[in-house]
């Protein structure tokens, strides 16, 4: 599990993927700088992280903002030494078509899901540079390449993720640095859950949406965001040395076929 010893990751989003791979990470040995906009979240993993023995600074950052975005990778440089890993789970799941989607709720979905990633990036990347290169991985999703309706603005942004990812990747490889993406199907977290309720509204109406959207997946289930995790480690690893420049979908076989029978 040592896997991380000596490193330093810096995660954005402290529920669901993010949270479950900051502690993957922290129980592989690195140092944790987090950053998400929820103070409440914020907290409950200062709290596990601390329970674990685990070296972290959580910090609230709203990572569409430039300015929050450097102080937060200055205050991790300053505690820890630098940037080894970089791990981008924060995102906003706006529902809505072309039309019915306002212009605030667009750009909100673009500066959170995407320019987080591009900020991340500007004032981490130089500071990784300095340790010798190191590994990021940015979180998409299915929907960036078969996308439900009514997501115009949130399957956007996860196809805008996969470009990205091949960008920085193809722009920083002589720098050592490796960048991949991960593209989950349905998995366990905050916003599925809302989805959830939105479609119903008690705890046996969560389930029974949980157990609906997983049958639409082969595997018959939803996903757990430690499986994500555990894909975010491998990639963020010596392991995952010669991999960059891709997307692995973690989804339960949703896109492996088509809807016909």
């Amino acid at each position: 599990m040592k896997d991380f010893d000596g490193k330093v990751a810096l995660v954005t989003g402290t529920t669901g993927i993010g949270l479950a791979a900051a502690k993957r990470l922290a129980a592989g040995g690195a140092a944790i700088v987090a950053c998400g906009i929820d103070s409440a979240a914020n907290a409950a993993m200062r709290e596990s992280l601390a329970k674990s023995g685990a070296d972290a600074l959580v910090q609230t950052v709203d990572v569409s903002v430039s300015e929050q975005v450097r102080d937060a990778v200055v205050a991790g440089v300053a505690k820890f030494g630098g940037i080894d890993v970089i791990v981008n789970s924060a995102a906003v799941h706006p529902y809505g078509t072309a039309t019915t989607t306002d212009w605030e709720t667009w750009n909100r979905a673009m500066t959170i899901n995407v320019g987080s990633i591009y900020l991340t990036a500007h004032f981490g990347i130089p500071e990784m540079i300095k340790r010798g290169g190191g590994a990021i991985v940015n979180v998409a999703s299915v929907q960036g390449f078969a996308c439900q309706q009514n997501v115009a603005a949130y399957a956007t942004t996860k196809g805008a993720i996969h470009t990205l990812t091949r960008s920085l990747a193809l722009d920083y490889a002589a720098s050592g640095i490796r960048v991949n993406s991960v593209s989950p199907g349905s998995i366990r977290t905050p916003i599925l859950e809302k989805a959830a309720r939105d479609d119903g509204g008690s705890d046996a109406d969560v389930e029974e949406a949980y157990r609906r959207f997983g049958a639409a997946h082969p595997l018959g289930r939803i996903g757990e965001p430690e499986e994500v995790a555990e894909l975010i480690a491998f990639l963020c690893s010596s392991k995952a040395g010669f991999c960059t420049g891709a997307d692995y979908k973690i989804d339960g076989g949703l896109t492996a076929g088509i809807g016909v029978k």
